[in-house]
């Protein structure tokens, strides 16, 4: 859960997940800020020190976006643009940390979960798409509490590795 690729690959599956109940005007705005974003982010130096903050605020954002389809009112424009600068924002920090330009590419080829979901969306079944977020939910908020928790074997490279 402490890849390059895996955080921030979550995060871009969940925004297309959240821009499918968006409306479609907000999709193209939505994947270049997002996409921009983390671009620009990936290429900054970003302090070394802040590794464990990135990547909490990564997992928080996971959850945060995945809880906004069960909301009762759609995205709005505004909201998907909002959302996809977050995902770009703690995307771009986590591979500039932890990850390559090849993460990066993995991740954002993520984003493209938004075309099924917008057709099962389309389709009257959004309770499949909000099930799914809620996984999300679950993984990040358990990736999360692993950092406050003691070290446990296989989480953390011990001596021996």
């Amino acid at each position: 859960m402490r890849g390059g690729a895996l955080p921030p690959a979550l995060l871009c599956a969940v925004a297309g997940l959240a821009l499918a109940f968006a409306p479609r005007r907000a999709w193209l705005p939505s994947l270049l800020t997002l996409t921009m974003t983390a671009v620009v982010l990936a290429s900054l130096p970003i302090p070394r020190e802040w590794l464990e903050g990135v990547f909490l605020g990564c997992w928080v954002s996971v959850a945060a976006t995945a809880v906004t389809v069960h909301l009762p009112l759609r995205v709005t424009a505004s909201g998907a643009v909002g959302l996809s600068f977050n995902a770009g924002l703690w995307s771009g920090a986590v591979v500039a940390l932890a990850g390559s330009r090849l993460d990066l590419a993995k991740a954002l080829g993520c984003v493209l979960s938004f075309i099924p979901a917008v057709f099962i969306v389309d389709w009257r079944a959004s309770i499949v798409v909000k099930v799914v977020a809620s996984w999300f939910v679950a993984v990040a908020v358990l990736a999360a509490a692993l950092q406050f928790l003691p070290v446990t074997p296989g989480y953390l490279p011990d001596h021996l590795d």
